[in-house]
Formats: C-alpha cells, structure tokens, sequence
C-alpha cells in the first residue's frame, strides 16, 4: 500500500474500521491461541448495527455477540480520527468490569495501532481510565458514571444487570450520565435481559413498540436493535446431542415465528448449552441467548425466589380468566406497613382450589382508604388476615390502636393474626409448596400482584457476588409477597374452614 493509498483509506471510516488494518483486539482462541490477538474485522451483527445507528440506540441482544468490543473501536476512532475536543465515556455495571474494558478493549486497541498510525496520535493523559489525545484534545473515558461535562459518545454496557443489582447506580446513568450527551450525540444502550421490570426493560420496549409501529424517531427516541442467538453462525455444535420430539416443536415455533431456519447444528449448541453452562435452565437460556425479544423477558431476574414456581402455575395454565363466585366468601390476606405500603389478595376457597380473584395496593393511604375499595367490590366476605404485628398498636395512631382494631373499627369483621413463623426463609418455603398447588389467579384483577410476586427477589451482595438470604424490601415487590405469604403460612386452616361447594364452572379459555 502506498503512502497515498494509506491517506485515502485513513479518511474513510468504514475502512478504518472493517479492515482489519488499524485494530487489534483480544480473542479467547482455543488452548493453542489463548489470549492472542487479531485484527478486529467486525461480524455479521456488528456490521448491522453501524449501517443502522442512530441518535439514541438500545440493543437487547444474545451472549458473546462483541457489541461491547465493536463500540470500544468505534468510539476510539471517533476521537482519533474526528474533529477534536471529542468526548467518548462508557459505563461498566462495576469497577472491575470497568477496569477490564478499559484495558482489553480501549487501551489494548490504542498500544497495538500500527507505530506509524499510533506516532500520529500522543497521548496528553494515559490514567487507569482515560486517553487524552494531544493531537485533537479528544478523549475516550471507561467508568461507572459519566455525569460531569458535555459527552458526544456514551455507551452503557449491561444496562440490564446495572438495573437489577445496582439500582443507584441505574438512576444515575438516568438522571446524569445520559442528559450529558449532546442532542446530536450518540447513546448506546445493550444488555442482556435481566427480568420483565426496571429501567431496561420499560426503555427495550418502548423502543420495540415503536420499532413494531414503524413510527418516525426523533433524536430523542431509541432505535431498537435486537440479536438473538440463531442468527449467530458461531453457535453451532457438530456432535451428537438428543434432542426431544418438545424441544424439536420449541425450535419449529421459533423458525415459524421468526421465519428463520435452526438446522440441527444449532439445535445441539442449543441444548448442549442449556444442559451443561445452565444446568438445564431454559430460563437462563431465555435470558442470555432469547430466540424472541419476548423471550427475553419471560425469566424473572436470577435471584427471585419463586421462579421455578411460576414456571409450572404458567404451564398449567394457572393464570387466566376466573369468574367471581357470588355465593362464596372472599377472604383477603394482608401486608400492612407501618410506614410502607399496603398489599391485599382477595381469595375464595372452592372445592380443592385456591382461587385468587383480586389484589389491591398502596403506599401510604389510610386503612378507610383500602376500606371504601373492599366496600365498592360487593363481595361477599369472609375473614381478613393480618400478618403477626397486626395486633400491635402503632404509636401516633388515634388512640394506638392496633391495625386489627383500627380495621374491625372501619366495619370488617372476623379479621384474625396469622401467626409468626420463627424464620422468614420457613414462610417462603410454604409459598412455594402453595405454588406448586391447585393455587389460581386471575389474570387481569391479579395483574400487578403477579408481577411483584414474580419478582420477589433476594438481596444481591456486590462484594461476594452472590445472593443472599435476605429479601429485597425497597423495590415495591415485598409487600405483595408479605401478604401472599400469610395465605401460605395458614393455607391448611383455610381449607379445613372453608365453606363446602361444588366445583366451578369451567374457567374462561384466556391465559397469560
């Protein structure tokens, strides 16, 4: 190549970046090849998604697809390359994270440039995080937050585990990272699934709606980009795995829903991959390598604790459409926070069935405001369950009356203290033996109540890595849980209380 050639290539940038001649980035290889590097020529994916940028971007993707690597390069050179005084930032979900992308991604790129391209660019500053360039006052930063200063450039990467295990951290990616970008800059946002809630699951959707709609973008809206695993060819696996007739039909629905093919290659990376990375967990499947945005979202965040339960009330078909017997008393299960919020399941006993027709909730309304909503039901009631500090009177109240009396005040009769269970951990078991059981939801009045207990998760220790056994309480989720729970831990004494009656008629044919 000739010195003019060399000038010419360098002012395209889509040689520059699908060459191979400028960037070099690190490959896992094989136990020959480990840690080498190669020239970064991008993917099928890759290509897809920069012939398809725009203003703000949110990519919902499978596993390993080298999206993070790819906007590392491309951000680098922007601020090599583009006009000066450029500010590029990317944000890690933590410090070591953070750390590793800046050194095998950003820096790692910059020291293998070619040394007669590199001598062209100085560095001004070279820290643990940043490359200040001296050539254009230009600079590339990886962090945590990205809040001070006017930003052109800012990717989020694993959006969806920041929102999951660091909540701080999510609001100020929102409130300070993104705002810092120019209006004419470029975000993007990827993730992994982590859970049908939070910030990246309400923004994914949002963008995939208007994606489904084909409505016009502003500068402000999201473009939606999505990747799933079968349109990757490097998932594929040459051995011999059996496959099931079900998990045969699972990759048929997905070739006629996507209007893609899965040959058999791909279907052993598949099942080999569910059986031996997940131990068999097709909801870890579903979140790091989802066929369908849909599927992305159908496993609850991993530290939630009744998700194995749900997955067989939802393959019962469980939760669907219940008609509300008017001759059999609905009892309610409660949480009642002292300064937090309230959460109520109404129930009937029918049969052998637990039916859960109704939730109600709030955060801090007054006892005769839940009242006036149980009036306006027109059930027919039965008892009211309080959990064990029911009866404990509440300082500041009229009097100090106990909840249980403030209630019984308003006109509820027969409200009765479910006992305490000597550990938290004994009254979660029960809910999931309650689960596994003919316990039924209706699908819309239960709607909200679904949601939380589906996401009742456990605290996650960031130091440890791990979950442990302690609820989460600030996420709006326990209250919900609190209140089933008490139906749980008193399941028994409800059935053997029960009024006697006949089966009900058959459910409505609707499921969720």
């Amino acid at each position: 190549m000739t010195l003019d050639e060399l000038e010419k290539n360098l002012s395209d940038p889509w040689w520059r970046l699908t060459s191979g001649f400028l960037y070099q980035i690190l490959i896992k290889g094989d136990e020959e090849t480990e840690g080498l590097k190669a020239p970064f020529i991008p993917n099928e994916h890759q290509i897809n998604f920069i012939e398809n940028l725009w203003y703000r971007n949110i990519i919902l993707k499978a596993r390993q697809l080298g999206f993070t690597t790819m906007i590392a390069i491309y951000y680098l050179d922007c601020c090599l390359f583009g006009k000066g005084d450029t500010r590029a930032g990317m944000i890690a979900q933590d410090k070591y994270a953070a750390d590793k992308l800046f050194r095998d991604k950003v820096k790692f790129a910059y020291d293998n440039l070619p040394p007669e391209i590199k001598a062209r660019f100085p560095l001004a500053r070279d820290s643990a995080s940043e490359l200040l360039f001296a050539h254009n006052n230009s600079s590339i930063t990886v962090g945590t937050s990205m809040r001070s200063g006017t930003l052109q450039y800012l990717h989020v990467s694993e959006f969806g585990k920041i929102c999951a295990k660091y909540p701080d951290k999510a609001k100020e990616v929102l409130t300070g990272s993104i705002p810092a970008v120019a209006p004419n800059g470029i975000v993007v946002i990827e993730s992994t699934a982590e859970g049908d809630e939070g910030h990246f699951f309400n923004m994914t959707e949002t963008a995939r709606k208007k994606k489904e709609a084909e409505a016009e973008l502003s500068q402000k809206d999201y473009r939606f980009h999505f990747y799933p695993w079968h349109k990757g060819q490097e998932y594929q696996l040459d051995a011999n795995i059996y496959i099931t007739q079900s998990e045969h039909d699972y990759f048929d629905r997905i070739e006629q829903a996507c209007d893609v093919k899965i040959n058999l290659l791909q279907r052993n990376w598949y099942i080999a991959t569910r059986d031996n990375d997940f131990q068999g967990s097709s909801e870890l499947m579903w979140q790091e390598y989802p066929s369908t945005p849909e599927e992305a979202f159908k496993k609850s965040k991993e530290g939630c604790w009744y998700t194995e339960q749900f997955i067989k009330v939802r393959r019962e078909q469980r939760i669907c459409t219940l008609p509300v017997r008017t001759d059999v008393p609905v009892n309610t299960f409660w949480d009642i926070g002292n300064s937090d919020g309230t959460a109520i399941w109404f129930h009937q006993r029918v049969g052998m069935q637990d039916l859960f027709i109704d939730f109600e909730e709030g955060w801090g309304e007054p006892y005769a405001y839940f009242v006036k909503i149980m009036q306006s039901k027109g059930y027919l009631w039965g008892k009211h369950y309080l959990p064990h500090d029911g009866a404990h009177a509440r300082q500041g109240e009229s009097k100090n009356l106990s909840p249980q009396q403030m209630l019984k005040n308003l006109g509820l009769t027969s409200v009765e203290i479910v006992p305490r269970v000597s550990e938290l951990l004994h009254g979660i078991n029960q809910t999931r033996v309650a689960l596994m059981n003919d316990v039924w939801f209706d699908m819309d009045r239960c709607k909200n109540g679904l949601k939380h207990l589906e996401n009742y998760t456990r605290k996650f220790n960031s130091h440890a890595q791990t979950y442990t056994s302690e609820p989460v309480k600030t996420d709006g989720h326990s209250e919900a849980a609190d209140a089933f729970r008490q139906f749980a831990q008193i399941r028994d004494q409800v059935g053997k209380t029960a009024r006697k009656t006949s089966k009900p008629a058959k459910f409505a044919r609707t499921f969720s």
